[in-house]
């Protein structure tokens, strides 16, 4: 057996077949659709596409392996699928390593496009590579610049002041969802606020939709990317209280979660960086008004993450303004305090001290009123408050003014007038109705999710189809004009200076307002580079089409995705931006679903050394790996390694092994000395019968992405099909035949270069890729014999082979008989047989 093996993989030249059917595939195009009189039913596979940041690393090879097997399976069951390939080609890195190489960011991201396109066609990915398309192409880019007309028209794309986040050494905005844990996502600097003037699309009028619907995608999406998705939109329902402000007409709006608990605010306070704090100065003293502008300054300097700290010792300033609180006609002084964001609710809250540790340590620090409304001493069953009142509670043990920690948690309501005695759920609907009934608010919904921040002060993206006139107005750039397309970088400083570096590209920016011929100037930022992730799936339906987006006809036909696979780390920014441009475009006609991807796998990382490998931190090399142990034995051990969505530490695996495993496959189809066409039904029953239970079993496996154990069925078919070469009926029985086949076409979804040599070697044109799944013959399935094992008290005691329809009566006389049996149940008496025919029968002793 060993001499068999070292004579398997000096005959196996993964090296030779590589090259062999590279320019086979080549010249076939096999994974073309572009065939109009194709009649098969169809299938959208879609892997996330790449950025083109150097050549292919092993976190590729293990993603756009997933998406292939899925592509491939399908194939094989008769479908025509669309499995396309493009780059998302704008985007910071190009332009980064243009500034530090001094090169034009096209020649560095189109060459990395290269490279990584002979990489995929080596890696035997079966793309349509008629379709493939760059966001970087204005041919692409007019289209992302018409979607943003089509949103202006709407009134989804719009510009204000506001504070935003901003990357000081990408000398960029980030959207909220590019901040992770207070740092640029890219670089990881810290982030910093600042008041700028920025395009933004309204994804927030989308928030109930696409937090609703995610109910649609359950069971096909991973459920820890669905719960990331609820977390980041957030909804909370409650109340807008009006607070009305002495000295002016107009009132604050106060969103809140608990509006039972008003007759516990005794302050108000205000994020320091909102408008409404500068409106509210305003109208105070000189004295205040430089505090204030002081405090701002502090606050300025920290980040998010900083100003939501718990811990911190809370600081803050008095406006000299008060408001009224609308159900006890108190004053509440207003404060200013940066424990309070400018983008959560309406940027002001009520505080309930002694019902909020926040509000609690600051009312404390400042010596504000704390007013007890909820005896959490009293249990709440349902809508029903029960009251021990034989338990002594002794108040100041649990005052909150005295212990420094806030009573939380369900009670009766007390000092609320109205509400006094009410459970929680039963005040907040009677409060609610109060404050409705007096024009002082109403029940609303806050949302955590923000508009979609799309300005970038960068060159390498998308230029904004915006003129600005001279006179301040914002004119959209004709339709038929489009694209704009970007300048030559030759000549622009790129350098991050905190302003758009196509503002310095003046016979760019300087035009002529289209509407009366006076001075204009082009919008000087680009779109970040998510708008254009946000719908590349449907222009892969007709890529070369210049006269619109998309076919509507080729998006009934393809679309949405069947199947989408990439990393978890695109669950909020990614999928939430397509999942929101898809609803839009459903809603101006164009699309007639409102969910862009059915089915989403999130494949786990490849790590070496248990750590996550990069460029910085190094790694296992993809080129090496393939050059060592070639294409299909990387393809086979990641897909081997475990369920697609586990991490994968690369020590772990042995592609040396896998590579071990296909010579002894390949060397299978040598062994077959039947013609094609024999009759299988002539050939070794046994055989024939695993063969088909492997037919039968692996479509259920394969769709439920259970891609390592269909990989060990095929090792166990090969193997028990060596066994009948060498010890069975030999290579002449057409039950080999059959099996080999089936091997072969089960093979060519994780290692296409080995099945397409075997196919050829059993006599089949190319490509295997395109053969036809085989149906299982029912009366080969049934068994003739199954194993029943025997136990005595739980323990195994006898296994027999019996028929599958084995009744239990038989059964349990068969295992009282069985000599194993009566020496472990001895002189005990037998209680009673538990008996599961045809698998089970457990004697129970007393």
């Amino acid at each position: 057996m060993a001499d068999q093996k070292v004579k398997d993989a000096q005959e196996f030249d993964f090296a030779k077949i590589q090259e062999k059917w590279q320019t086979i595939w080549e010249e076939l195009e096999p994974f073309s659709t572009s065939n109009p009189e194709d009649k098969r039913p169809h299938k959208y596979v879609l892997d996330m596409f790449p950025y083109p940041s150097g050549d292919l690393h092993m976190g590729h090879a293990e993603a756009y392996a997933f998406g292939d097997i899925v592509a491939r399976y399908w194939r094989l069951q008769g479908f025509n699928v669309l499995h396309p390939i493009g780059w998302d080609s704008f985007g910071l890195p190009a332009e980064n390593a243009a500034i530090e190489r001094g090169v034009d960011p096209r020649k560095w991201t189109y060459d990395n496009i290269a490279q990584q396109k002979r990489s995929m066609k080596l890696y035997a990915t079966s793309f349509d590579w008629d379709r493939v398309l760059h966001t970087s192409d204005p041919e692409y880019y007019k289209w992302n610049q018409w979607l943003f007309l089509k949103m202006y028209e709407r009134g989804l794309a719009y510009r204000k002041d506001s504070w935003v986040n901003w990357c000081p050494k990408d000398q960029t905005v980030l959207a909220n969802e590019q901040v992770e844990d207070g740092l640029c996502e890219r670089c990881g600097t810290v982030a910093i606020k600042k008041k700028l003037t920025q395009w933004y699309f309204k994804i927030t009028d989308y928030a109930d939709r696409l937090l609703d619907d995610l109910n649609q995608l359950e069971g096909s999406w991973p459920a820890k990317v669905l719960t990331m998705q609820r977390n980041w939109i957030g909804r909370s329902n409650g109340a807008d209280v009006y607070f009305r402000v002495e000295g002016q007409s107009e009132p604050i709006t106060v969103f809140t979660t608990r509006p039972d608990t008003l007759f516990g605010a005794t302050f108000m306070v205000v994020a320091p960086d909102s408008d409404l704090a500068a409106e509210l100065v305003a109208g105070a003293d000189s004295q205040t008004q430089e505090a204030f502008a002081r405090y701002l300054t502090e606050v300025q300097k920290k980040t998010e993450i900083e100003r939501q700290d718990a811990g911190r010792e809370k600081t803050g300033v008095f406006l000299g303004r008060y408001a009224i609180n609308p159900v006890n006609g108190e004053k509440v002084p207003i404060w200013s305090a940066d424990y309070v964001l400018a983008d959560y609710g309406h940027g002001a809250i009520m505080a309930v001290p002694a019902h909020d540790q926040r509000d609690l340590d600051f009312a404390r620090k400042f010596g504000l009123p704390i007013r007890v409304v909820v005896d959490t001493t009293a249990t709440v069953t349902g809508a029903i408050t029960v009251v021990d009142e034989s338990a002594s509670v002794d108040f100041e043990s649990i005052n909150p003014e005295t212990t420094g920690i806030a009573l939380v948690g369900e009670g009766r309501m007390l000092n609320s007038g109205p509400l006094d005695g009410l459970s929680k759920q039963n005040a907040i609907s009677k409060m609610i109705e109060i404050l409705e009934k007096g024009g002082n608010g109403k029940a609303a919904r806050a949302y955590r999710l923000r508009d979609w921040l799309i300005s970038r002060q960068r060159y390498w993206g998308t230029p904004i189809p915006i003129i600005h006139g001279s006179n301040g107005e914002l004119i959209p750039v004709p339709e038929d004009q489009l694209p704009i397309v970007l300048p030559e970088s030759e000549g622009l400083d790129l350098t991050p200076r905190g302003t758009s570096p196509l503002g310095g590209a003046e016979a760019w920016v300087n035009v002529t307002n289209p509407i009366d011929g006076s001075p204009a100037k082009r919008d000087p930022d680009t779109m970040d580079t998510f708008v254009d992730s946000s719908w590349y799936f449907l222009r892969y339906l007709d890529p070369n089409d210049d006269t619109k987006a998309f076919d509507p006809a080729e998006v009934e036909k393809w679309a949405p995705v069947d199947q989408y696979v990439g990393g978890v780390e695109h669950a909020i920014l990614h999928l939430l931006y397509a999942r929101f441009i898809t609803k839009a475009l459903f809603d101006m006609g164009y699309l007639t679903f409102t969910e862009p991807f059915s089915a989403l796998l999130n494949q786990g990382m490849v790590l070496s050394g248990g750590s996550k490998m990069s460029k910085r931190k190094g790694g296992v090399s993809f080129s090496d790996e393939v050059r060592t142990h070639g294409v299909d034995a990387i393809r086979l051990t990641l897909a081997f390694a475990g369920p697609p969505e586990d991490a994968i530490n690369w020590e772990d695996v042995s592609p040396a092994a896998s590579l071990k495993f296909l010579a002894r496959a390949w060397r299978l189809s040598d062994d077959v000395t039947s013609k094609p066409g024999a009759l299988w039904k002539d050939g070794d029953t046994s055989l024939r019968r695993h063969t088909h239970r492997f037919l039968a079993d692996v479509p259920g496996l394969a769709e439920s992405l259970k891609f390592n154990v269909v990989i060990a069925r095929i090792m166990d078919l090969v193997n028990v099909t060596r066994k009948a070469i060498d010890t069975g009926p030999g290579g002449a029985d057409p039950a080999v035949r059959e099996a080999v086949e089936v091997v072969t076409m089960a093979l060519s979804m994780f290692a296409p270069y080995t099945a397409e040599d075997m196919w050829q070697k059993l006599g089949y044109e190319p490509t295997v890729a395109l053969a036809s799944w085989r149906k299982a013959d029912p009366t080969l399935l049934i068994e003739e014999s199954v194993v029943c094992v025997v136990q005595v008290d739980g323990k195994l005691r006898e296994r027999i082979e019996v028929s599958p329809l084995a009744g239990a009566d038989a059964l349990e006389k068969t295992a009282l008989e069985l000599p194993g049996v009566i020496r472990a149940v001895g002189d005990r008496k037998i209680a009673r047989v538990i008996v599961k025919a045809p698998r089970l029968v457990n004697v129970v002793t007393e």
